[in-house]
């Protein structure tokens, strides 16, 4: 017993070190590959915004680059001023229009010492402008940036460009102020705190207020070259304890409830606008996302452990189980097998049973052929002599004109006789497809043709009971999926019954349509309207040997509508029976059409 405890207490204290362990380590990768792939969105992120802040910026100094090429910008600079019936207001019109349709906080053109001689406000930015930078830039003919902060506060993203007059010198500037905050409106309440720093260390520009015009180095300049400052404008960033958490750049600075304290801190330079894109991303949810991977973790080791646990208790119990579950098991398996040699020798029979009646299906299938020959050899026959005793008289006729020497009667009479030969052929080439035994599996077969050879063969009866056939074929070269010789029975099965059902009447008319049923255009419907009495029971007009023929007549045993339903069947189709309102029968086979007939 004191074994067994022992046992227990170490299993237990072995997966509780586990769990830790396991723990730990599903904490750290979460935690890594979650600061990794943060750092990525991050810096799509950060990309954006820089993209999007750089070409709004760059629109500004665009904007200044075409004004100096505008006539009224370069009519302040002739003699006398302002020629070509502009007037000075007219100019500064132009000015505050442009600034209203551009956003732009302040336009002015200024002439070689920096005096506005045209500004889009009467106020102007009052500033000195020739000794700054951005303009000595732009009267040596170079493009001038500069960014301040105005004396009202405004935070202003100046563009010099030069005005060269006809003769090549600068003349003067084009100035053009972009308020920074309205830029901010667009993009202000941003997921990511992002931020973009001067040479200066200055937050210029950023989507969260408590960043603007922070310096990350309180001891910082106020002065460089694209940049001026007071320091009474400056804010110094908080002590900011920088930490590196899977390769990446961790700060933790408070800055107010708008900031996480904890961030990824990702950097973009951007030197075409002379400032750096910062971002500050929230790694709280990537440490609660690792927290709850680590617990989901350990909770499984924890539940696998004290599971185990259990299993060892169990173990004992269940091997006694075993033990006499094997012996029920024993017994079960050959009671099993027992009915396992039962049901293979009821499959079997089953088997047996359905070759058996594949078999007997065959047989009524050949049975129905040789009942339809039975009934058209009278006609065949009599179709085959009339050819073969014109070829002997033909034959006779020409050995006589050959003898008189009339080559030429010789030779029609030799055409005739070629001619009868081909007839006699054709009847004997149906009658062999016809009682050919069919197992090959179905294929591709034009409608027309089989009912064309279907005729052929009934042709010498059709002849012999005057019969009218109309054939209204709306659906030229249609094919179907089917076996050739067994369709062409279907077929003389229902015109053989239409022609015995039309044996007493006066009128003797069989109209077949072949048509495309209006509720399925993936199929083709044959239609076979007799003119006779019609059907006693369309409803079982299928079943086997049911015929409304009287006894010992030689049409049949009442098994061809059977074989035609089920030979329908077997090709995917439909057969069915009913009596058209104008009197007779009508007969109706559907069969699926090929795919490629339906496209052509």
């Amino acid at each position: 017993m004191i074994r067994l405890l022992s046992s227990r207490l170490t299993l237990l204290l072995a997966v509780l070190a586990l769990t830790a362990a396991i723990g730990g380590a599903v904490y750290l990768l979460g935690l890594r590959q979650g600061i990794v792939d943060l750092s990525k969105r991050g810096t799509s992120d950060l990309s954006l915004a820089a993209d999007r802040l750089t070409t709004q910026l760059q629109r500004y100094g665009q904007l200044a680059v075409l004004l100096t090429d505008h006539p009224a910008v370069r009519a302040t600079f002739e003699e006398p001023l302002l020629s070509n019936d502009l007037t000075e207001q007219t100019a500064a019109e132009v000015l505050r229009a442009t600034a209203d349709k551009t956003a732009s906080h302040n336009i002015a053109v200024l002439d070689r010492n920096g005096t506005p001689i045209l500004r889009s406000d009467t106020e102007g930015l009052g500033i000195d402008h020739i000794e700054r930078p951005y303009f000595k830039r732009a009267m040596s003919g170079a493009l001038g940036s500069y960014h301040m902060v105005g004396d009202d506060g405004r935070r202003l993203f100046l563009y010099a460009a030069p005005v060269f007059s006809a003769q090549g010198p600068v003349q003067g500037v084009v100035l053009v102020a972009a308020d920074i905050e309205v830029i901010e409106r667009d993009w202000r309440g941003d997921t990511a705190a992002v931020f973009f720093t001067d040479e200066l260390g200055v937050a210029f520009v950023s989507n969260r207020s408590e960043l603007v015009l922070r310096q990350l180095d309180a001891r910082g300049g106020l002065r460089s070259g694209t940049a001026e400052y007071s320091r009474d404008r400056l804010t110094p960033f908080p002590q900011i304890n920088i930490a590196k958490l899977a390769g990446q750049e961790v700060w933790e600075v408070p800055l107010g409830p708008y900031i996480p304290e904890r961030a990824l801190h990702l950097v973009q330079p951007l030197p075409v606008i002379g400032l750096t894109g910062e971002a500050l991303i929230d790694i709280a949810p990537v440490i609660r996302v690792a927290g709850l991977q680590a617990a989901f973790a350990c909770a499984v080791v924890l539940l696998s452990g004290l599971a185990l646990v259990a299993l060892q208790d169990r173990r004992r119990t269940l091997a006694k189980a075993n033990a006499a579950l094997e012996d029920r098991v024993h017994r079960r398996t050959a009671e099993l097998q027992r009915v396992n040699s039962s049901l293979r020798a009821q499959i079997m029979e089953r088997e047996e049973a359905e070759s058996a009646l594949r078999r007997a299906q065959a047989d009524l299938v050949e049975a129905g052929k040789l009942s339809a020959l039975g009934q058209m050899s009278a006609g065949i026959s009599h179709e085959l002599n009339q050819p073969l005793m014109a070829i002997g008289s033909f034959a006779e006729n020409g050995q006589a004109f050959l003898a008189k020497g009339d080559a030429e009667t010789a030779a029609q009479n030799l055409s005739r006789i070629a001619e009868l030969s081909r007839r006699a052929g054709r009847i004997i080439k149906n009658l062999r497809a016809f009682v050919r035994n069919e197992s090959e599996p179905l294929s591709d077969v034009v409608l027309r043709d089989v009912l064309d050879a279907a005729l052929d063969l009934l042709g010498p009866r059709i002849t012999t009971d005057a019969v009218a056939i109309e054939i209204d074929d709306a659906v030229p070269s249609a094919s179907v999926r089917a076996g050739d010789v067994r369709l062409e029975q279907v077929f003389v099965n229902l015109i053989g019954n239409a022609l015995d059902a039309m044996s007493d009447q006066a009128e003797r008319k069989l109209h077949i349509s072949i048509s495309v049923p209006e509720a399925s255009s993936d199929s083709i419907s044959m239609a076979f309207h007799d003119s006779g009495l019609g059907l006693d029971g369309p409803d079982r007009i299928f079943e086997p040997f049911y015929t409304t023929k009287k006894v010992g007549e030689a049409q049949g045993m009442g098994l061809g509508l059977s074989i035609s339903y089920g030979l329908i069947q077997s090709f995917g189709g439909q057969i069915k029976g009913s009596n058209h309102p104008a009197g007779g029968a009508v007969l109706t086979v559907t069969l699926p059409r090929i795919e490629q007939v339906k496209a052509a």
